[in-house]
């Protein structure tokens, strides 16, 4: 019996002393490294379905084949994936690894349903420096991966939104892209008719979140906004629906979209972009993940007569959408450690390149600026210079989705009345004053 314990002694000693003399600057150091401690360990990651896990699961062999630690996936849609981490986390805890959408952040922070990551990612034994916290970039690093000034995650997966236009329009016409609000609501109105079918602009308008969501996309740059985020921060609900600069903003938008097809009122994301694609307006502002479906000739029957610019500057300067995905870590995990190595093979600026060409979205400024991945995403630029504009609304302390457990209803009840506005059922500025009662309603 002593000496079987002496032998299980020596083992362990053999395995950590392996461990901290491996080198972890090297991708096969590191994963000795951790094989050592984890090898043989089973992780489970609740994912959702999304291009980024399908790049994942491409790079699963080879973390698993480095460090010995298996993946269970489990991997479902959006609102679906939500509901069971919730339920997980109230219950057993058989996660250990999330795929968390940025909306959800504030409820996961309230719950505690996740453990702060920056202690994982600023520790240089669990973090080596092929990892790159920095080279993330900051719009995504401070704009999406937390709540309450704590971060949670890591972003694998993000945009924000930006202009594409159409430059054989602009070059016939002696036009420049638009800067600011002004200028792209003129033209917006120059285009709209100038040829036959051919409309100024497309965005989504969707009666509901979606007609929200458009809004939301140059509300900031006017000084709009539906919240009051310093005071939310404080713990106080106090909604802004009705203030001047929010109806400035309401009243610039549903002007623009009398510049868009006359079914605009019914578009998603996705019907703007294929009124976009197909040639039917000469300008459209939406999500910059989406700008490889017009860029490619497969789907796009104006790809190569598009360029792409930073949403324009208002009243307010520059507040552009952000949104998007990170991996974290559960809080119920046994195996945070572990759960940690996975989120630190996947998102790390050594593995990015084999990431994004699988079909994983960029998140790092290493990637914006690699010309092997510049040459097959022609719009990489652009997205840079979006997300430093992005950027612009994080600096002045706000989040793009303000963070609150009913944010959801809140955007239903502002994209209820923006689309009656849209109609000509209400003027803009009455329905910013029923979008302020109905979500006093709420909140109170």
């Amino acid at each position: 019996m002593r000496k079987v314990l002496v032998l299980a002694f020596v083992a362990a000693f053999s395995a950590a002393s392996a461990a901290s003399a491996a080198d972890n600057s090297t991708l096969a150091g590191w994963g000795a490294e951790v094989k050592a401690r984890f090898g043989g360990e089973t992780i489970t990651a609740a994912m959702a379905s999304h291009p980024s896990t399908d790049a994942f699961k491409t790079m699963e062999r080879e973390f698993t084949a480095l460090t010995g630690i298996k993946v269970t996936w489990d991997i479902v849609e959006e609102t679906n994936l939500k509901n069971k981490q919730l339920l997980d986390a109230q219950g057993a805890g058989s996660y250990d690894v999330m795929m968390v959408d940025a909306f959800w952040m504030s409820e996961y922070a309230s719950k505690k349903v996740l453990a702060p990551i920056q202690a994982y990612a600023d520790d240089p034994a669990k973090t080596p420096a092929w990892f790159d916290y920095a080279d993330i970039m900051p719009a995504y690093r401070n704009g999406i991966a937390g709540a309450n000034g704590v971060n949670y995650g890591i972003p694998t997966a993000g945009e924000t939104r930006f202009i594409a236009y159409r430059t054989d329009l602009f070059e016939k016409y002696g036009k420049q892209p638009p800067k600011t609000m002004d200028q792209y609501l003129e033209l917006a109105r120059f285009f709209n008719g100038k040829e036959p079918g051919l409309y100024g602009v497309s965005m989504r308008a969707q009666r509901g979140i979606h007609f929200a969501s458009g809004w939301m996309s140059l509300m900031y740059n006017f000084g709009g906004g539906f919240m009051d985020q310093a005071a939310l921060a404080d713990g106080e609900t106090v909604m802004t629906c009705n203030t001047p600069e929010t109806k400035a903003s309401l009243k610039f938008y549903v002007d623009l979209l009398r510049n868009a097809p006359p079914d605009v009122g019914s578009y998603t994301h996705e019907e703007a972009l294929g009124a976009f694609l197909t040639g039917k307006t000469a300008m459209w502002l939406d999500a910059t993940a989406l700008a490889n479906q017009i860029t490619n000739p497969a789907s796009s029957t104006v790809s190569g007569k598009v360029a792409f610019v930073p949403t324009p500057t208002g009243p307010a300067g520059d507040g552009a959408a952000l949104a998007g995905w990170n991996l974290a870590i559960s809080a119920k995990s046994a195996k945070k450690d572990a759960a940690w190595a996975f989120i630190a093979f996947m998102a790390s600026r050594a593995k990015s390149e084999d990431y994004v060409l699988a079909g994983g979205v960029a998140t790092r400024t290493s990637v914006f600026n690699n010309p092997k991945l510049l040459a097959a995403n022609p719009s990489y630029p652009a997205q840079e210079k979006a997300l430093i504009s992005a950027n612009g609304l994080v600096k002045k302390g706000l989040s793009w989705i303000p963070q609150y457990d009913q944010i959801n209803q809140v955007l239903d009840i502002a994209g209820r009345y923006g689309s009656a506005a849209l109609a000509g059922d209400i003027d803009t500025d009455a329905a910013c004053d029923r979008i302020q009662r109905d979500s006093e309603d709420l909140v109170d």
